[in-house]
């Protein structure tokens, strides 16, 4: 399965600094630290949400489909006192029975992956009837001043980081997979300069599989 070899260096390093802002850390506690029974993580890439898993957690199957990215997130899961095993799989092709989870995992993953839409039904086949999935990802401006500049950046940005898509409107394509938001709201955790400006919007959300 290719992979992103500079990138999951350069994304380490990145998110190393990223991951020691507050309100990240928060939001992180918030949305990783809300999750109860079995967990299904996507797209785990270095394995930052691992840390956050509270006692309510019975095991946490997580998933990353970058062969270089994958060493780091096991290293992180060892590192850390949680029943976490890290596979090697797409969020479009989860190696699980329907059914299986009680709450799912996604944080800054459904900008990046090849389908969003298949990879948000693969969610929903395996959680559990009214299972949660909990949400951090960056989504398209609500102005169309800011999208027209994410449209535009999009094809160099997807060559730059590792196939991410700062343009998606990722919110509307939950609910569209069939989840219904119970809470969300839009943050603003970057600086409003370049290059960030452009992933600067976020939703906070928690959705339930109907």
């Amino acid at each position: 399965m290719k992979g992103h070899r500079w990138f999951a260096a350069f994304y380490e390093r990145l998110s190393n600094i990223e991951e020691k802002s507050a309100a990240v850390r928060k939001i992180r506690e918030e949305i990783v630290g809300g999750a109860r029974g079995r967990v299904l993580e996507i797209g785990a890439g270095t394995g930052a949400s691992f840390p956050y898993y509270g006692d309510d957690v019975t095991e946490v199957s997580a998933v990353e489909p970058d062969p270089f990215m994958l060493p780091r997130a096991r290293k992180r899961a060892e590192e850390v006192d949680k029943p976490i095993e890290v596979q090697h799989a797409p969020a479009e092709e989860l190696p699980f029975d329907d059914d299986t989870f009680d709450t799912a995992i996604s944080t800054l993953v459904l900008c990046s992956v090849s389908d969003p839409q298949k990879a948000l039904s693969e969610i929903k086949r395996t959680l559990k009837p009214g299972g949660q999935l909990r949400v951090y990802e960056h989504v398209r401006y609500q102005s169309s001043f800011g999208a027209f500049w994410q449209d535009l950046i999009t094809p160099a940005w997807k060559w730059f980081g590792g196939g991410c898509h700062p343009n998606r409107d990722t919110g509307s394509t939950i609910t569209e997979a069939g989840f219904k938001f119970d809470s969300v709201r839009l943050v603003k955790t970057a600086p409003p300069v370049p290059p960030m400006v452009f992933v600067r919007p976020h939703i906070v959300g928690i959705a339930t599989s109907v």
